[in-house]
């Protein structure tokens, strides 16, 4: 197959001018330059990189989008086909942050273009304290710094490894990695 064929396979579906979700609606009406658009029927919300911390403070406080599920991140270097909601300006990371309400029984993503010359971002660790691990995790292995984070340092990776090997920096397995406590290294 094809990577061609396999893109195809998974392309988003077409963007709506108005949200169809109303807390994308609220979000994309208080967050300037947010965008709305819809993905296997889950609502998604590209927001600047900036509104990190208030939009996960909005969706706590206002929405009552209680659980954070995760934060992580994609490097898009490599991608000959990249699908990207029209009119966002696309960079070489995307800082995916997934949100979920218990009360309203529905999950939000927020997508946060990062750029390689500026690849920091606001922490959220302040609004849900579990992002302290995904947090550490995205910058131990993308090198994506959260301003404002409390531990900065590796969760994953020796202290003395130099990089991140989610980058796609290097070829497919040339990266040698050697993960904290490993008894054995390679």
């Amino acid at each position: 197959m094809t990577d061609a064929v396999r893109e195809e396979d998974h392309e988003p579906e077409t963007p709506l001018e108005v949200p169809s979700d109303a807390v994308a609606a609220a979000l994309c009406e208080r967050f300037a330059g947010s965008t709305f658009f819809e993905s296997l029927g889950q609502a998604v919300v590209y927001i600047d990189k900036a509104h990190q911390a208030e939009v996960a403070k909005y969706l706590r406080d206002e929405e009552r989008f209680t659980m954070l599920i995760d934060i992580c991140a994609v490097d898009h270097v490599a991608d000959a086909v990249r699908h990207c909601a029209p009119g966002v300006t696309q960079e070489r990371f995307e800082l995916v942050t997934q949100y979920l309400s218990h009360a309203r029984n529905r999950r939000i993503r927020t997508i946060a273009q990062i750029s390689d010359s500026d690849t920091t971002a606001p922490s959220i660790t302040a609004v849900f304290p579990g992002a302290n691990f995904s947090e550490r995790e995205t910058f131990d292995l993308f090198g994506i710094e959260f301003e404002g984070h409390p531990d900065h340092s590796r969760i994953l990776l020796p202290d003395d490894w130099e990089g991140h090997p989610l980058r796609k920096d290097y070829a497919p397995a040339r990266v040698p990695v050697t993960f904290k406590g490993d008894p054995s290294p390679r």
